[in-house]
């Protein structure tokens, strides 16, 4: 195999077999060209418009036990909180006058958070003309369609891994299947769905990377979010490897070159390793930013990974900054709701 036939091919057709992927993951010798091709595809499909997610994290209370999470119910080390409704509205507020036109509320899964409660928070939220994302884990289909009625238009529920040995492994008590049930409900009723994976799981190997890149293809998400796994020292994978960049930048190009039009979010987690992170994920096929606007302890709270609130520069006047950023690789802040546009490129 040529990893440069490969890359042309997947630039030009979109498509590519399980070993070639795995082969690509597998050679550095040509990753530039990679990433390269990646910006092409990005610019040709999705354009230079970084579209902004003003991420508000209302809840670091969940009831699971996910062995790489630092949210994980076992994990006394850190402070709970849960915002209440009016902190998060005024929240959103915030973001509307900030110039941001979507707000993602992510949380651990909090049973507290119920229908009842989010429903009339969404309806208010709806009404500052904002598009609100949810990422609050599996629910029941009711309730997916009790929000999307009540005004959500976005959910991301990542995957995580598509290798079921892997995922029941890190996730006791919780079922591959019904992570998957919970994906296809939300796409059945009208979401735009994002899932994604952590690279770099102990056990992951570029075979099953592979595979999950051919999930999305078949899949089809309208958001597919990529991210390092980086150890946390409160939890059972507190001594695995340190964290490389590389992998993902590589897993998030072949995704993009098989993907085209989908929205790619440049993550947190890429700038806690470095900090030109974000901005090597931006040039290697990304278009989407989530900026973290919660305030206070709470911004602290929220420890999924080390690094994470010190990744997230302040909220106030974040927007110039991002704009002075981007505009060094030739980019710019999008001034839409930023959904997924589908082209006519055809799956």
């Amino acid at each position: 195999m040529d990893s440069i036939s490969l890359i042309n091919r997947a630039e030009q057709q979109h498509h590519l077999q399980e070993e070639e992927i795995q082969y690509l993951l597998e050679d550095n010798s040509s990753s530039k060209l990679l990433f390269a091709a990646a910006d092409r595809v990005r610019k040709k499909y999705v354009g230079d418009a970084i579209h902004l997610r003003a991420l508000i994290e209302f809840t670091n209370i969940c009831a699971n036990s996910c062995f790489y999470c630092g949210l994980r119910c076992q994990n006394c080390a850190i402070t709970r909180y849960r915002l209440t409704e009016e902190q998060i509205y005024s929240l959103a507020q915030k973001a509307a006058s900030w110039g941001y036109k979507t707000v993602v509320l992510q949380g651990g899964e909090d049973a507290f958070f119920t229908v009842e409660r989010l429903v009339p928070l969404l309806r208010r939220i709806k009404e500052l003309d904002l598009a609100i994302t949810l990422s609050i884990g599996e629910r029941p289909r009711a309730d997916y369609q009790a929000f999307k009625e009540a005004g959500a238009d976005r959910y991301l529920l990542r995957i995580e891994t598509t290798d079921k040995a892997l995922y029941q492994k890190y996730h006791p008590g919780m079922s591959f299947e019904n992570r998957l049930r919970c994906l296809q409900d939300l796409k059945e009723l009208g979401y735009e769905t994002g899932t994604g994976v952590l690279v770099g799981l102990p056990g992951q190997t570029f075979r099953s990377l592979a595979q999950d890149i051919l999930f999305f293809k078949r899949f089809r998400p309208d958001m597919i979010g990529l991210g390092p796994f980086i150890p946390n020292p409160h939890t059972p994978l507190k001594d695995a490897p340190a964290p490389q960049l590389l992998p993902a930048l590589k897993v998030m190009a072949i995704t993009r070159l098989l993907l085209p039009d989908i929205n790619i979010p440049a993550t947190t987690a890429m700038e806690a390793l470095t900090p030109q992170g974000r901005l090597k994920a931006l040039q290697s096929g990304a278009n989407v930013i989530m900026p973290n606007i919660t305030e206070g302890q709470a911004r602290e709270n929220y420890a999924l990974y080390p690094g994470k609130s010190a990744a997230a520069p302040a909220p106030q006047n974040l927007c110039q900054e991002l704009e002075q950023k981007l505009h060094t690789i030739g980019r710019h802040i999008g001034t839409g709701y930023g959904g997924h546009k589908h082209s006519e490129f055809s799956f």
